[in-house]
């Protein structure tokens, strides 16, 4: 027999065409792969699933019994249709044969069986068309195994319309019964401590379980593998990061200079965490530090500090934002808190994919050169024609819009350069141990003086529907007042909907309503008929206009020549207008937690108090309107995160940039398993201060060779 090892590739084990089909479904290509596509539940040979709460449209697996079968000539073309029905007990399902007669033998009233395909509805009853199936062996040989086989877990996989979870069960038992041994990552004292199984094992219980009680200690022993790799990944990435050696910057005239012309006290966090970067600055190796603050706690200063301190050596500091309005914004930020005597002298410079070529190659030459010591970017940054003269400092703004990848192919441009990351998304202290582990993580709490705060309220239409002409007539109010509002929509034009024209976030599950209803487009149109809005200038932002447009639409809203700005979230972040008071969002249930509070985030920032109306349709109850109503509840940042951790679960706030970290979290939870993630953190810290190299861990390094591996497919399937 062949033995395989979880580095072996698939076509090997199990055959080239199968091979290919679980590439094309799963993206598996090695043993390790298929055998880490963990069962999603385990059915029993006597358990009948609830027929009733099948989802229409979507593929299930079910154990069931046939209770009757039936053929019928078709009336209007040759052939016959083979009608089943199966039934749990409480309710039927039919299952549907075009031109198979021959099936009637197999599916005889009595039979059991796993039957799986895509649920339809035929004249108001739900059917599979077509279904697999493969029956339980029923007959009389096997009547002395029955009793023994009623218990026996069947292990139900994440499948697809090609592959069914029997075929999987097949495919997987197949290359257990050809598997070698198979390394265990964790140490043996922590194995031991946990009552934990070994690696061999716990793969053959979790795929194959002779019992139901040898589920968990299987799982528990996966979830401490998945664990325990990824934190000695994560500090891996942090010592490479150290072995590097960082060109020493140290603060001079331009940062004292700076200082004496800044016309507010920094905050006591400010100060702090200013104090770490100018530490982490001058230190042996790069600094490798995510800033956390909420919206307008300083971050930007606290950055621009950091870049001053780089190019009192000469050095040139790059800003990469995810959207151009953000940029454009930064760039002006910049040179307003640099004044008139620094701004020529360090000269920022903005570089962004959609500006003239003329402008954009000034712009590339200034990088080039070194003459731009402070450049502010998009993703044209990381274009291969972009090069700099010293970069010795990498700031990414709102890491969760940007990858791993994104941020170290931007560090190769220098010679390991700092790298500073801010988000103004706070981070629930588990996501920040399982997704930034090889950070470093400074908080800045407390926020500047002389804000005048913000109200929230929720306008709810379900149960108040004349609500919705009081949030026009609040916003003229304000208006007429002198001040300016936002109105914020999740589509650019709801009646031409495109998955391009939604809000940047994924619209959330939950979401009331099937459909969008009000897009900029519909919103610039009502407010245009509407005789408050008669003399009120309206003006509309979105990410589809050409790029002059939209910095000409934001640079007016800023000097206070457009009253209402109606927009996508392409405000959500960066955009400082110190004079606007309101914003209303529009069907505010389908955008999540911490994006409503990003949005929030925009009015109340000078001495004006902000006011912000949560415009939704939810009903009282449902998760959407739990959402909304937790937004309203807190200003708190941190709160917030913990509330949108509890009701959207890690994956959503994990994001897909984080594709390492979310790919490898098969059976990890990050909410619940914290406990688990912060031992296997100590941990992992123990065995690489004992052992860099990992030569008395082979298990634990043939375990990040694998992981590497797997996080090299996933960036290379993005390209």
């Amino acid at each position: 027999m062949p033995s395989f090892s979880l580095e072996s590739r698939l076509d090997g084990a199990v055959g080239g065409k199968t091979a290919s089909a679980l590439e094309r479904a799963f993206g598996m290509r090695t043993v390790g792969d298929l055998l880490s596509h963990y069962p999603r539940r385990y059915a029993k040979r006597g358990e009948l699933t609830p027929i009733s709460s099948l989802p229409v449209g979507e593929p299930v697996t079910i154990v069931a019994e046939v209770r009757r079968a039936n053929e019928r000539r078709m009336q209007n073309r040759k052939g016959s249709i083979l009608e089943v029905v199966i039934s749990d007990g409480r309710g039927d399902l039919s299952l549907t044969f075009f031109n198979q007669s021959w099936r009637v033998k197999d599916l005889q009233p009595g039979r059991r069986g796993i039957f799986a395909g895509k649920v339809g509805e035929y004249r108001g009853t739900q059917q599979l068309a077509h279904p697999d199936y493969e029956l339980f062996d029923d007959e009389a040989t096997a009547r002395l195994t029955a009793e023994a086989n009623a218990n026996l877990p069947i292990p139900i996989y994440p499948a697809t319309s090609t592959i069914a979870s029997w075929q999987l069960t097949k495919i997987i038992a197949l290359v257990l019964d050809g598997l070698g041994p198979v390394p265990d990552p964790l140490p043996d004292d922590l194995r031991a401590r946990r009552g934990l199984l070994g690696a061999r094992e716990a793969v053959e219980r979790i795929h194959r379980p002779d019992f139901e009680d040898q589920i968990e200690p299987a799982r528990s022993t996966l979830r401490m593998h998945e664990a325990f790799v990824l934190q000695a990944a994560l500090l891996q990435q942090r010592a490479f990061v150290r072995a590097l050696s960082a060109t020493r910057r140290a603060p001079g005239a331009l940062l004292e200079r700076f200082d004496e012309a800044l016309p507010f006290p920094r905050t006591p966090d400010q100060i702090g965490v200013g104090e770490q970067i100018e530490r982490d600055l001058q230190g042996d190796w790069p600094m490798n530090r995510l800033v956390q603050g909420e919206v307008g706690s300083g971050k930007t200063l606290v950055a621009l500090r950091a870049m001053l301190q780089v190019a009192q050596s000469g050095g040139q500091s790059a800003l990469i934002a995810p959207t151009e309005v953000l940029a454009g914004q930064h760039l002006r930020s910049i040179a307003r808190m640099l004044g008139p005597q620094l701004a020529p002298e360090l000269m920022p410079t903005l570089l962004t994919g959609q500006m003239p070529a003329a402008e954009r190659r000034k712009a590339a030459l200034r990088v080039a050169s070194g003459q731009a010591r402070i450049v502010v970017g998009t993703h044209a940054l990381l274009s291969e024609t972009t090069t700099f003269a010293d970069l010795g400092l990498v700031v990414v703004d709102e890491q969760h819009r940007f990858g791993v990848e994104q941020r170290e192919s931007l560090r190769a441009k220098g010679s390991s350069p700092h790298a500073l990351v801010l988000t103004a998304t706070p981070i629930p202290r588990t996501v920040a141990m399982t997704v930034f582990g090889d950070l470093d993580v400074s908080t800045i709490r407390t926020m500047p003086a002389g804000r005048a705060g913000i109200q929230t309220f929720v306008a709810p239409l379900a149960e108040k529907p004349a609500w919705f002409g009081r949030v026009w007539d609040r916003i003229a109010e304000e208006v007429a007042q002198g001040r300016q509002a936002f109105v914020v929509c999740a589509a650019i034009d709801a009646e031409k909907l495109t998955k391009d024209d939604t809000a940047d976030e994924p619209v959330p599950d939950d979401a009331g309503g099937a459909r969008t209803r009000w897009g900029v487009v519909q919103v610039a149109d009502l407010l245009s008929r509407h005789p408050a809005f008669s003399a009120i200038r309206v003006e509309m932002l979105h990410g589809k206009m050409p790029s002059e447009d939209k910095d000409a639409v934001m640079q007016a809203f800023a000097r206070g020549e457009v009253d209402v700005l109606v927009a996508t979230t392409v405000v959500e972040v960066g955009v400082d207008v110190p004079n606007a008071s309101t914003m209303a969002i529009l069907e505010a249930d389908r955008f999540g937690v911490s994006q409503l509070h990003q949005l929030r985030g925009r009015v109340g920032r000078g001495g004006v108090p902000g006011l912000c109306l949560l415009v939704t349709e939810a009903g009282a109850g449902s998760p959407a309107r739990e959402r909304v109503d937790a937004v309203a509840a807190t200003l708190d940042g941190f709160e917030l995160a913990e509330v949108d951790l509890e009701l959207r679960g890690e994956g959503d706030v994990l994001g897909d940039a984080q594709s390492g970290a979310r790919s490898s979290l098969r059976l990890l939870r990050v909410v619940k398993d914290a406990d688990i993630i912060a031992e296997a953190r100590v941990a992992a810290e123990a065995v690489l201060a004992d052992d860099p190299a990992l030569t008395r861990h082979p298990g634990l390094a043939a375990a990040l060779e694998r992981r590497v591996g797997m996080e090299e497919r996933a960036a290379l399937a993005k390209n």
